[in-house]
């Protein structure tokens, strides 16, 4: 037993022989004795306190609450503020973090936080009220069974019913999770990821010195070290520097793109409800059900940023998290960066893009002779 980190608690013998009853390590059990047997057993019973405590499955991440949001009054304390006055004499950063403080804090008024539930707790999705019910019936029937007011065959009529009921539930979870991958993509990856046996923490990396790093921060630094390293310095402008204007036929300057409220509503109207919220903690869906009150504030701040090239802060930070592709775990070049931008941000990124391919298509800057892939 000692070979194998096992450890034997009781030295009394049970009808000639002893119990076994072995732990891995000291403080898991006590107050081990023997005594009373079982029925009509000749055996005697171990008695023995566990002094670990239960695994509670509680989380301590925090979500938002949209069940119980009151999103009219979201609507109308925003619709309050006098956006106009305020952030036409300001910059992009500082009209931005105006905004952002102004909606974080009627968020947290209107919109409640929930701890998110652990997957040790959390009711499986295929589980609803009706099933529910035929599962506290079952318990009921079971109850009288064992005393005596219900034969076996209720008893297992009622479970087999449930069983029943329960397979063609999951059967239809999953033809609807196989259906909708393509709205919704993130909830078919959370059932599947909900169906492994273990969660594996990020692996420990080898540092440029060929040290084996175990702790959080030590990995990050190695991951950042690695990532910044695969760029190059020749495909970036300088800060004191401007990227080349673009010019039509006639050699004059395009004018500015100009961003309306129409345009900047249409983008939040596409924004995807069921992402995540980027380093700024405003959360897509917000954006999206509340796309007409807040598309003409949004809208300022982007064509500042536009016409003065100033980019806030928040823009340009990204929550970034290594997804494993392949080769050894602790090579951080197995692993794919892939990073949480803000969602303003990337609005900002479908502005842009469609301007410079408004420019091509009007220009001919791309022919049909040309080709490629994406």
């Amino acid at each position: 037993m000692g070979d194998h980190f096992l450890t034997q608690l009781v030295t009394q013998p049970a009808r000639g022989s002893k119990i076994l009853l072995f732990v891995n390590r000291e403080g898991l059990v006590g107050d081990v004795k023997v005594g009373g047997c079982w029925g009509h057993s000749d055996h005697e019973m171990p008695d023995f306190s566990i002094l670990v405590e239960p695994r509670r499955g509680v989380s301590r991440t925090a979500t938002l609450d949209f069940r119980r949001a009151n999103l009219n009054l979201f609507r109308t304390m925003v619709e309050r503020v006098p956006w106009e006055v305020v952030l036409e004499s300001v910059g992009a950063q500082e009209g931005w973090e105006y905004f952002k403080e102004t909606v974080l804090k009627v968020q947290d008024l209107t919109i409640p936080m929930s701890r998110k539930m652990s997957r040790w707790v959390r009711r499986p999705d295929w589980l609803n009220r009706d099933l529910c019910l035929d599962l506290k019936n079952k318990r009921k029937v079971y109850g009288l069974w064992k005393s005596g007011q219900a034969t076996y065959d209720d008893y297992r009529y009622v479970a087999n019913m449930c069983r029943e009921k329960i397979r063609k539930a999951k059967a239809q979870l999953e033809l609807n999770l196989a259906t909708k991958v393509k709205d919704n993509n993130k909830y078919f990856c959370k059932y599947i990821y909900s169906k492994r046996r273990a969660r594996e923490n990020l692996h420990p990396f080898l540092d440029a010195e060929g040290n084996l790093v175990t702790k959080d921060q030590d990995k990050a630094e190695v991951l950042n070290a690695f990532v910044a390293s695969v760029f190059n310095s020749k495909t970036h402008y300088f800060l004191g520097t401007q990227s080349p204007v673009l010019v039509d036929r006639n050699g004059d300057p395009n004018r500015p793109c100009i961003i309306h409220n129409e345009m900047v509503l249409d983008l939040l109207q596409k924004l995807d409800a069921h992402k995540s919220m980027g380093p700024d903690g405003l959360h897509p869906r917000v954006l999206r059900e509340l796309a007409d009150v807040v598309a003409k504030p949004l809208s300022i701040i982007l064509r500042q940023s536009w016409l003065t090239g100033d980019v806030p802060v928040d823009w340009r930070l990204a929550n970034v998290t290594p997804i494993f592709k392949k080769g050894w775990k602790d090579d951080p070049g197995s692993y794919r960066p892939i990073s949480l931008t803000s969602m303003l941000g990337k609005v900002m990124e479908w502005i842009i893009l469609g301007a410079i391919m408004e420019q091509l298509n009007v220009n001919q800057g791309i022919r049909s002779s040309q080709h490629g892939f994406t």
